[in-house]
């Protein structure tokens, strides 16, 4: 690798601009000589990265070359060097899942489970993650470092050509430093004040180190959860390269099968270590409706067991009957497509046609909105209550960004500590199930303890907006898909032309087939971003079993489909090495 030259000149501003944010969480935020030097230590590396970046001088006209040597010794799954076997993809892809599911019920060493706060409770189901365990992250720093590779590439920020092989390869590497950065991005602001260390660490730590338990306990926490974290990054690539289909997509989907198989078939009752009763019935909806059925009489089902069995949580039976009905329409979507005739420009008679899915962008622009949702959830939660970030100015204890409930509210209205009250995180925050929304527009005085003190006007204006964010994050996200997965219209039109296919009446030359493609291609790519975001949406307010969101259905029952043609596909090019040429190039 060639020697990067670089502008010397830029160590200046960079240090001057981390003196003044270390100033900043002297001033704002009361540390300490030992805390700021702990923050000055982690914070560090983020300016390094910044000065790498704009110190650049060289040939590419991309910054991003100045991490090439970094990016480079990152440790990563090397590639196959050649056709792996269907039979060991299946091999790799059931060792990896069956891993994931492993390292979801090993806990955290040293965690405190009463006091800790799931600050990601309510996107369990996207995150792929378990709480308390190596899992607590899931994928979120994966789908946060896509988000902003993503979003800075389509602003044109980084100037890099992802058409270009080694600008991509550079994107990639650049990638995969960003969810390192995002791991701790997100594990040190919640094991620093959401995930309570036990107190015999704590003492056991101060032992050895007096006065510093505290801080000791925590970053063991934050190097488990970049542990578990990074290994979920390298088990995806696991089997992206040597399994079949993405393996941040079978994660959300085993766990969200998971939640529906309990949701639907648990016996057990709702409330642990109670009786079973009319009172507290079993948790399952199917369950729960025969438990009802079978022990109360005519009266009791006539004046209160309907309602029980419908509507009242948990798993309701109206949320089994949605989530049967999200089942079938996405499944429909998933089949629907556009075919394209294509023939071979040499061999008489050989034609075929290019499907093009009427859900083109697939699940992953529903993902990347909720993983942004998530993080806007998360941040206005520790603006609000951080004993640091709370004191930053114009973002901190902001109510125009999102407040929080009090610790009267908690008690009395039985809500969570994440559960926003007012402001941007409340507007978008995700209802689950027709009793979250509907029930209390119709009827606001009986669900106080919903509308938080709200109007009916204001909560139909909650569901608009979190309906809204997530249309149009989806189509935004869709757009920046396809363009950095190399699957515009561009691109494909190269595809079919070199493996020797050409669209019938047309002249055999990329810029006609791209115009022909660019007919279609935009369009499916808005159409499906805005399915897939407003089947979400519509899933969270129906509501489903497992208490997992409408967006994880939406998502487990794409990523099935999926992964069934994906294996369909598989077997098909193991079959003919000629269509796997086509589809792999080699």
């Amino acid at each position: 690798m060639a020697e990067i030259h670089r502008n010397r000149g830029v160590i200046l501003p960079v240090l001057v601009v981390f003196a003044l944010m270390l100033t900043g969480f002297w001033y704002f935020g009361h540390l300490g000589v030992s805390h700021l030097m702990v923050t000055g230590l982690l914070t560090s590396p983020i300016f390094y990265l910044i000065y790498l970046v704009a110190s650049y001088v060289g040939p590419e006209k991309s910054k991003l070359y100045g991490l090439e040597t970094l990016t480079s010794k990152l440790p990563a799954i090397k590639k196959a060097s050649g056709h792996v076997q269907f039979k060991w993809k299946m091999i790799w892809t059931a060792l990896v899942v069956i891993l994931y599911f492993a390292l979801t019920n090993v806990y955290i060493y040293g965690l405190n489970t009463q006091q800790s706060v799931d600050v990601f409770a309510s996107f369990r189901a996207i995150f792929a993650g378990a709480q308390g365990s190596l899992m607590a992250l899931g994928i979120g720093p994966i789908v946060t470092a896509s988000i902003v590779m993503q979003l800075f590439a389509g602003a044109k920020i980084f100037n890099i050509d992802l058409q270009n092989s080694k600008d991509k390869a550079m994107y990639q590497g650049t990638q995969k430093l960003l969810v390192i950065i995002m791991i701790f991005v997100e594990a040190i602001p919640q094991a620093f004040g959401y995930l309570v260390p036990d107190q015999l660490l704590i003492n056991n730590l101060n032992g050895l180190v007096p006065g510093y338990g505290n801080f000791l306990a925590e970053s063991i926490i934050v190097l488990q959860l970049f542990f578990g974290s990074y290994l979920v990054f390298l088990m995806d690539e696991v089997v992206s390269k040597y399994g079949i289909g993405s393996g941040i997509s079978l994660f959300i989907a085993a766990g969200v099968s998971q939640q529906l198989v309990t949701g639907t078939l648990n016996w057990l009752p709702a409330k642990v270590g109670v009786a079973l009763s009319l009172a507290n019935p079993p948790a399952g909806a199917i369950p729960k409706m025969l438990y009802i059925i079978g022990t109360s009489s005519s009266g009791y089902i006539n004046s209160q067991g309907i309602v029980q069995i419908l509507f009242q949580q948990p798993n309701p039976m109206i949320a089994l009957i949605g989530t049967l009905l999200i089942f079938f329409i996405v499944a429909y979507f998933q089949s629907s497509k556009i075919e394209l005739p294509i023939a071979h420009e040499r061999v008489r008679g050989a034609r075929g046609r290019y499907p093009l899915q009427l859900f083109y962008a697939s699940n992953i622009p529903v993902i990347l909105a909720t993983a942004l949702l998530a993080n806007i959830s998360m941040w206005t939660l520790l603006f609000w209550s951080s004993p640091v970030l709370s004191h930053v100015p114009l973002l901190g204890h902001n109510a125009l960004l999102g407040a929080y409930p009090t610790a009267q509210q908690i008690t009395q209205l039985g809500i969570s500590k994440t559960t926003p009250t007012s402001g941007l995180a409340f507007y978008l925050f995700s209802p689950n199930g027709l009793s979250d929304w509907l029930f209390p527009i119709i009827s606001p005085a009986g669900y106080q303890s919903i509308l938080l003190g709200h109007s009916s006007f204001q909560e139909a204006a909650h569901i608009i907006s979190f309906v809204g964010f997530m249309t149009i994050a989806s189509v935004i996200f869709a757009k920046f898909w396809i363009e950095t997965t190399n699957m515009g219209a561009a691109s494909v039109a190269k595809q079919i032309q070199s493996s020797g296919m050409q669209i019938p009446g047309f002249r055999r030359d990329p810029k006609v087939m791209e115009r022909v493609l660019n007919k279609y291609i935009p369009v499916i790519t808005v159409f499906s971003g805005a399915a897939v975001g407003l089947l979400a949406a519509g899933a969270n307010l129906i509501g489903t079993v497992g208490n997992t969101s409408g967006t994880g259905l939406l998502l487990a029952v794409g990523i099935v489909i999926q992964f069934y043609e994906a294996m369909g596909k598989e077997q098909l090019m193991e079959m003919h090495p000629v269509i796997r040429q086509f589809f792999v190039g080699g």
